[in-house]
């Protein structure tokens, strides 16, 4: 759980540093979060989540 509220931080963070810098228009962002709603909703989403889980292992048991 604390994995995704991150990720969905991290992206919302990006996503508002993109649309300040001119770099990504509204309509752009909006597509992304429509796309994101219907991943969801799919049978796919649970592969998603569970790449985005192995990733985020795989990155804790890095040491700088």
């Amino acid at each position: 759980m604390a994995i995704s509220i991150s990720v969905v931080l991290l992206l919302a963070i990006l996503a508002v540093i993109f649309l300040r810098s001119g770099g990504l228009k509204f309509s752009h962002a909006l597509v992304c979060l429509l796309l994101g709603f219907c991943l969801a909703g799919t049978n796919i989403a649970p592969s998603i989540n569970s790449g985005l889980t192995a990733t985020a292992g795989i990155l804790d048991t890095l040491r700088p």
